[in-house]
């Protein structure tokens, strides 16, 4: 079938991408949905970091590559043996599929699925190859998704079922800000009720965390980012106190939760955790980033650091979790959004991210 995508045509093309327009919207040739394969209309997907990551060569893929990778839609087809998932359901995209038998599927949501990560880094299906094709030419998937188009076909171990009560931009930010943002709290954090938790970068998955630890009832919620707005917005959320990270004399914690993706912000992360205390790092730094540490602050203090890919989260079993708390209306992940735009709207919409002036923007292709 013929669809509307956001193909991304060139890594590390020069900003603002308002300009440069490295992502193209084209029409392409989606095959039909395969064994264990589910056709979905997409109703909306969110632009992440991990999406511009990529643009700007900080992730590298191979391209051509149709983006968007944190989506929601509803089921229009499934192919042979696909049972627990139904035509019209709605289902939240998530871009680390889980094969269920590999040694990080065995590790209770700790490590990635082994598979899932080799053919995201391929760009294709966890099933093998690529369904999507541009005049021709094969195209890449993104993170088993490809989300930024008015339609996928993804593998259903990366889809979960959720209610149609739950609007579809809702359902979208479960698949990767809340995972990556609320799994590091409600999985790696071991948070108990009572402690005090900081959160470092105030971005989509900064702010998810600031929400699942006063949900699930953090007693001191400290709010740590450079953009004073940001900081405003993290105080609505819930959050006690909001600082600028060179203000931060005195700060101690029983949990630091890093979501920026930056060194000084995994620096500012582990100098801030209290003897006892848990270093949760859920931000996705560039290759060869390194910073200084001292082994005798760990071991005297009895510290840990402890790195979470997409919140140490297995979705089948968290996504529930996350939408019950959203029903309780303890967990008001609408509050995220912070514009909405078409798929000719991307290329600006990156620029805005960069500029660090928005949170999530979700996007409706059709």
């Amino acid at each position: 079938m013929q669809i509307t995508g956001a193909v991304l045509t060139e890594i590390n093309a020069a900003a603002p991408y308002a300009g440069s327009r490295p992502i193209v919207v084209e029409q392409l040739e989606l095959a039909a949905p395969g064994p264990g394969e589910l056709l979905v209309k997409i109703e909306a997907a969110s632009i992440c970091h991990s999406d511009l990551s990529v643009v700007n060569g900080n992730r590298p893929r191979p391209v051509p590559m149709l983006l968007g990778h944190e989506a929601a839609g509803l089921v229009l087809e499934t192919g042979s043996g696909v049972s627990d998932i139904q035509v019209r359901d709605r289902v939240v995209l998530t871009f680390l599929p889980r094969c269920g038998d590999c040694a990080g599927c065995r590790s209770n949501g700790r490590q990635p699925c082994i598979p899932g990560s080799a053919s995201n880094g391929a760009g294709e299906l966890i099933g093998g190859g690529r369904r999507l094709s541009l005049r021709g030419a094969p195209v890449y998937h993104h993170l088993g998704v490809s989300g930024f188009a008015t339609h996928a076909v993804v593998d259903q171990r990366s889809a979960v079922v959720v209610g149609k009560h739950v609007p579809a931009d809702i359902a979208a930010l479960m698949g990767c800000a809340v995972l990556t943002g609320g799994g590091a709290v409600l999985n790696a954090a071991e948070l108990a009720a009572g402690d005090s938790v900081a959160v470092v970068g105030l971005g989509g998955v900064g702010l998810a965390a600031i929400l699942t630890a006063v949900a699930l009832g953090a007693g001191e919620v400290i709010a740590i980012d450079p953009v004073p707005a940001k900081r405003a917005i993290a105080m609505e959320l819930g959050a006690t106190r909001a600082i600028d990270p060179g203000e931060l004399s005195g700060v101690r914690v029983d949990v630091a939760i890093e979501a920026a993706g930056a060194g000084s912000a995994v620096s500012t992360a582990i100098a801030i955790t209290g003897p006892g205390g848990r270093t949760v790092l859920a931000g996705l730094t560039k290759p060869g980033v390194t910073v200084p540490m001292s082994p005798l602050d760990l071991v005297g203090g009895g510290r840990r650091i402890i790195g979470c890919y997409l919140g140490s989260s297995v979705p089948a079993r968290d996504i529930p979790k996350f939408i019950e708390l959203w029903e309780q209306g303890k967990l008001p992940v609408e509050k995220l959004i912070s514009d909405r735009i078409g798929l000719d709207q991307i290329n600006e919409a990156m620029d805005a991210l960069a500029q660090a002036t928005v949170l999530r923007q979700v996007v409706t292709p059709a």
